[in-house]
C-alpha cells in the first residue's frame, strides 16, 4: 500500500495535472473519414520532406493521426530511415507538424539500451537498458528518464512508446529477457521503476505508452516472427503493473501484445480480442485511456490474418491507435490509405459499429488535447 501511495503522489506533483487545452477543435465537428485518420500511425521512408513526399500527400489526404520514426530500415536492411542526427530529427519532425492539418503524434521506441532509435553514435545521449536500471535505485532512474525525455520533447516528439512493464520471468525470451528490456522479475520493482519513467516523461510534457498487455515477460517466442502462445508460461502476477500504474492514474496509453493466451480467448491475440481489450483491459482492469495495437504488420499478425480482416478485428476488439510501422517484410507506401479505405468501407457496410470510432476518436482528442498538442 505504502509503494502505491508513493507511485500516485510522485506522478501527481511530477505533471500528470497538465492542462486541458480548450480550443475549437471539438470532436462533433470531425468526420467519420477524419475520426478515422486520427486512429492511424503510420511509419514512413524519409529523413526530410518535401511536397512530393509520400507521407506528405498522406498526411493531406486522410488527416492522419500519428507518425513513428525509425533510425533503421528493415525490409531494405539499410540505414537510415528517418533519424541520422538531432538536427535533422528536429527540422524532420517540425516539417511533419507544418503540414498536417490536426496536430500529430509524433512516436518513437526509446526505452534504452538496445531498443533505442536515438542512438549515441547520431549525437543522442545514451540510455542505459531497463534491466541495467532495475538494478539501480528509483531516484537514479528518474534522474536518467528525465534526461531522455528533455531530449525528446526538444527534438519534437511527443511520445514515447515506453516504458516496458513486461516481467523478465524467462531471461531466454527473445524479444524481452535476452534483449535486457525489462526493469526485472519482481512486480513492486517494475512498478516503482515504470512510474519513475512515466513522472519524468509527464513532467516533460511527453506521453507514454505501457507495454505489451497483458504480459510477454514469460514468452518463449517473438511475435515479430509469428504468433506467440503463452497459455503455459503466463503468470497472473504478470497484470500487476499494469494494474497498479492504472490505479495510480499512471496510465496514459497501452499498447498491446501478439500474445495468445487460450485460457482467456481461444481464437486471436489480445491485440484482435476484446476478451483481453474490452473484459479484462476495460472492465476488469477499469482503463480509460488510449489503446494502441503493437504494429499491425508483424509476423504474428500479417502472417496469420490478411490486413483487412486484422484492422477490422483490432477495432473491433478495442484498439484506438492501429500501429502501422511499415518497417517489416516489405514496404508499401500507400498502406495508410489501403488502412483508411479499409475501415471506412467497414464501417458503412456494418462490419464496424460507428460507435466504435467515435468513443476511439474522443479518447485520442482527449489525449491530445490534455499533453497541449491541440488546442
Amino acid at each position: 500500500m505504502r509503494l502505491r501511495t508513493w507511485i500516485f503522489w510522485s506522478i501527481m506533483l511530477g505533471g500528470l495535472l497538465l492542462p486541458y487545452a480548450p480550443g475549437h477543435h471539438t470532436a462533433t465537428e470531425a468526420s467519420l473519414e477524419e475520426r478515422i485518420g486520427q486512429m492511424l500511425m503510420v511509419g514512413f521512408r524519409g529523413t526530410s520532406v518535401d511536397s512530393d513526399s509520400s507521407i506528405v500527400q498522406t498526411l493531406r489526404d486522410i488527416n492522419l493521426g500519428g507518425v513513428v520514426l525509425f533510425d533503421f530500415d528493415v525490409p531494405s536492411q539499410s540505414f537510415p530511415r528517418n533519424i541520422v542526427s538531432p538536427d535533422q530529427t528536429r527540422h524532420l519532425i517540425q516539417a511533419l507538424q507544418a503540414t498536417a492539418s490536426t496536430p500529430l503524434l509524433v512516436a518513437v521506441d526509446a526505452e534504452g539500451g538496445r531498443i533505442n532509435r536515438l542512438k549515441s553514435k547520431y549525437g543522442f545521449i545514451d540510455i542505459p537498458s531497463a534491466q541495467a536500471l532495475g538494478r539501480t535505485d528509483v531516484a537514479e532512474c528518474r534522474i536518467v528518464y528525465l534526461k531522455l525525455a528533455e531530449q525528446l520533447i526538444g527534438l519534437g516528439f511527443n511520445l514515447n512508446l515506453a516504458p516496458v512493464v513486461d516481467l523478465n520471468l524467462n531471461p531466454a525470451n527473445p524479444v524481452i529477457g535476452s534483449l535486457e528490456r525489462s526493469f526485472g522479475p519482481d512486480p513492486e520493482g517494475v512498478i516503482a521503476r515504470a512510474a519513475a519513467f512515466i513522472d519524468a516523461h509527464r513532467s516533460r510534457g511527453v506521453i507514454t505508452a505501457l507495454k505489451h498487455f497483458p504480459g510477454h515477460g514469460s514468452s518463449r517466442g517473438d511475435s515479430h516472427s509469428g504468433l506467440v502462445d503463452v497459455t503455459d508460461s503466463y503468470q497472473e502476477r504478470e497484470l500487476q503493473p499494469f494494474l497498479e500504474l492504472i490505479r495510480a492514474g499512471a496510465a496514459d496509453m497501452i499498447m498491446t501484445a501478439h500474445v495468445v493466451n487460450r485460457r482467456i480467448e481461444y481464437r486471436h491475440p489480445a491485440t484482435l480480442s476484446s476478451a483481453f481489450l474490452d473484459s479484462l483491459l476495460r472492465k476488469r482492469l477499469g482503463f480509460e485511456g488510449v489503446i494502441i495495437s503493437d504494429d499491425l504488420q508483424m509476423g504474428a499478425i500479417g502472417r496469420n490474418y490478411g490486413f483487412e480482416q486484422a484492422l477490422i478485428l483490432a477495432v473491433n476488439a478495442g484498439c484506438d491507435i492501429l500501429a502501422i510501422a511499415n518497417n517489416g517484410d516489405r514496404y508499401d507506401e500507400q498502406a495508410a490509405h489501403k488502412a483508411h479505405r479499409i475501415l471506412v468501407r467497414a464501417v458503412e457496410r456494418g462490419e464496424i459499429p460507428r460507435s466504435r470510432i467515435d468513443a476511439s476518436y474522443l479518447r485520442i482528442v482527449r489525449l491530445k488535447r490534455r499533453y497541449g498538442i491541440i488546442r
